[in-house]
């Protein structure tokens, strides 16, 4: 089932049929399981868990009560209809052999996916800190890496709507410890950018930056998990000053985001970072930039902040920075917004330096809004010694006299920015010979593949790509 197949609730269906129709849908989902134990190929449980998320909006009470009374037995059940408010029932479905531990897994994930819909915070923090957490201690198969980076995304999820980031984070850290061990790739990464992401909450960059240097990024993890690592990576280094480390994250990290309306929030926070960042860099973002369809308004005010630093103007950038000062805060991007005015004042002296071979740092002060012309001597002075222009000050007449433009193709830095676009070409090459799949085509037994026990390859890879929950931002 793709993504566009997801479940449209029939109006003249009674309520009955249509819970038996998400019950059928489910029930075909975690058929896929049990090839994953089997092929040990987790693009089923990749295609499973997507299917799961298409029915997210029809579970509810009876659903999952069903689920829960025909798959699992009688330890899980006793808690688990507590939670969903179902009754204990003897199934009319039959059990075939022993429940999958990843079965169990899928159900405890759709229940939290149910109470988290249903605003039930208290009793979802309960289930996952009295029995979720222990359950995921209790086994240790590679089959279940995949529904347990899931299920971990959504117990932090969890701790962060109730404002209770410090005390989750001891169980991260261990749980991450014990995934590293097992050499479980994606709950390692996952584990990595929950970490991050309870950090940079809580505004500690330095030992958010600290925790990076001493874990190493696993290999193999999916791309909607890689982006928010490296999205992280570039919020840590704009803070701590480190913009051009900060730029080739942001940028990393929204090419590989999925191209999705599920990522849509994350290209968001993404792409307003990367206007920040570009700005600090001294570089300016082009105005197609914010056109891009969907998010004309959401960038709107980086639009204006981009705007102000583009023309020199302090004064247009204090209204904005005070009109919009709420929208940044809530952005948490108010901080690098603030250090722009440097740069503001930057390019204010530098399009002042284009236009006028001398000029008195009393008319310096003058269009840059300045105090006094102390300040304005003090700021020439700066953006002299940092390269910004190339000029000299005349201290005892109070001017400024700009030297003459060098012709920038007698500089190496086209060359050098040549050579990052083939640095980056070379990487992308070799990113996606990595990435490459070579399906086998014979099974353990010897016998060829039956294409009516196979998945379509089209939907397996579909279900890699579409993964990314749309819920982190």
């Amino acid at each position: 089932m793709t993504q566009e197949e997801a479940i449209v609730v029939d109006k003249e269906l009674t309520p009955e049929e249509q819970d038996q129709l998400t019950i059928d849908k489910i029930e075909s989902a975690l058929q896929l399981v049990s090839k994953t134990v089997k092929t040990f190929d987790q693009r089923y449980i990749f295609k499973t868990l997507r299917d799961l998320v298409s029915v997210r909006k029809q579970l509810n009470a009876n659903v999952l009560s069903h689920l829960i009374n025909t798959y699992l037995d009688a330890p899980f059940k006793a808690y688990l209809l507590k939670f969903v408010g179902g009754k204990s029932a003897e199934s009319a479905l039959e059990k075939k052999g022993e429940i999958l531990p990843e079965v169990n897994f899928a159900i405890h994930w759709l229940v939290q996916l149910a109470l988290l819909d249903a605003g039930e915070l208290k009793k979802l923090d309960d289930l996952n800190v009295n029995y979720i957490v222990k359950l995921i201690k209790s086994y240790n198969r590679r089959s279940l890496d995949l529904i347990n980076a899931k299920i971990w995304f959504y117990i932090a999820r969890t701790k962060e709507l109730l404002n209770d980031l410090t005390s989750i984070r001891p169980e991260l850290l261990l749980a991450l410890r014990t995934a590293t061990l097992k050499h479980d790739n994606e709950t390692s990464g996952t584990l990595i950018t929950l970490i991050l992401r309870n950090y940079i909450l809580l505004h500690d960059y330095a030992q958010a930056s600290n925790f990076i240097e001493k874990v190493e990024w696993p290999k193999d993890v999916s791309t909607s998990i890689e982006s928010r690592y490296f999205f992280y990576l570039a919020k840590i280094n704009s803070i701590q000053l480190n913009y051009s480390d900060a730029h080739d994250f942001v940028t990393t990290a929204v090419r590989k985001a999925p191209q999705t309306q599920n990522a849509f929030g994350f290209l968001q926070v993404s792409y307003k970072l990367s206007v920040l960042i570009e700005l600090l860099t001294g570089d300016i973002p082009e105005l197609s930039f914010f056109k891009k369809p969907g998010f004309e308004n959401c960038l709107r005010p980086y639009q204006e902040i981009t705007k102000a630093v583009k023309l020199g103007d302090l004064k247009l950038f204090n209204e904005t920075l005070s009109k919009y000062r709420e929208g940044f805060i809530r952005d948490d991007n108010y901080t690098l917004v603030q250090r722009l005015r440097s740069n503001v004042i930057k390019t204010g002296i530098r399009i002042i330096s284009l236009s006028y071979t001398k000029i008195s740092l009393k008319d310096i002060c003058i269009k840059l809004h300045l105090d006094n012309e102390s300040s304005a001597e003090y700021i020439v002075s700066k953006a002299i010694r940092d390269g910004v222009i190339d000029a000299k000050i005349n201290h005892q007449l109070g001017y400024v006299e700009s030297n003459e433009v060098l012709n920038i193709y007698s500089t190496s830095q086209p060359q050098e920015q040549f050579n990052q676009r083939i640095n980056f070409v070379n990487q992308l090459h070799n990113d996606s010979v990595k990435a490459m799949r070579y399906p086998p085509s014979v099974n353990r037994s010897g016998d060829a593949l039956s294409s009516k026990d196979d998945v379509d390859e089209t939907e397996l890879i579909n279900a890699l790509q579409d993964d990314l929950d749309g819920d982190l931002f």
